[in-house]
């Protein structure tokens, strides 16, 4: 498949999308710690890092933000695709990843938060995994930003998780119930090093995962399971 056919392939994949989307019930339960006032407006604030696992990916989308925000797309053949319906979807996109172009991409994503004018997300245990393990690039991008991460958490009720998966690929299909939790706001500071504040920052938003899963009624899972399964 040439270029011009993915980028076709995911513009088409970008409508589906947003109509699929479109369909499903979503409940947003923010930490009162969020300014709810500056959730959806361009008014000025710090930018924010949204901070979630790869595989909840789909259910996340529901949430539509008229605030721009940026994500960086691996600069593969599938990239190409992911990189076309998510800007249809009316994101900014970068190119890059932590195997290839990652810090051209980090670099070009810092320069857009620091315009003031959008947000970034990461799926932080992506491209491969593994599962619920954060990468340190979201705590490198929000530093040298000056962002603050706000992890994220989402849950289902209609839908299926690919067990199989290395990320648990959640998927709500058409009118299904969604859940959306914004945590509470951590500044990159209070992380500490690298390797302290991935941990710190896995165990946070496994904690935004737990919460969603209880705005919906969900049987809450015992906390040893909860980094693996959420």
């Amino acid at each position: 498949m040439g270029v011009m056919a993915r980028a076709v392939l995911g513009f088409c994949l970008g409508i589906v999308a947003r109509l699929w989307l479109m369909t499903l019930r979503l409940e947003l339960v923010i930490d009162p710690a969020l300014e709810a006032s500056a959730l959806d407006t361009c008014q000025e604030r710090r930018p924010w890092v949204l901070a979630f696992l790869h595989g909840k990916q789909w259910p996340l989308l529901a949430w539509q933000r008229r605030r721009s925000t940026v994500v960086m797309v691996s600069l593969s053949k599938d990239g190409q695709i992911q990189s076309a319906a998510l800007s249809m979807l009316g994101f900014t996109v970068v190119r890059g990843s932590s195997s290839n172009g990652g810090a051209r991409g980090l670099a070009t994503l810092v320069r857009r938060l620091r315009t003031g004018t959008h947000d970034a997300a990461f799926a932080v245990d992506g491209p491969r995994g593994p599962y619920g393990v954060p990468k340190p690039g979201v705590l490198l991008a929000a530093r040298a930003a000056g962002a603050v991460i706000v992890p994220m958490g989402s849950a289902i009720v209609g839908g299926k998780i690919f067990a199989r998966a290395w990320d648990r690929f959640a998927l709500a299909w058409p009118f299904a119930r969604v859940s959306v939790v914004l945590g509470a706001p951590i500044e990159p500071a209070d992380l500490g090093s690298d390797e302290v504040g991935v941990g710190k920052l896995a165990t946070a938003i496994a904690s935004a995962n737990a919460a969603a899963e209880a705005a919906l009624g969900l049987a809450p899972r015992p906390p040893a399971v909860l980094g693996a399964l959420s």
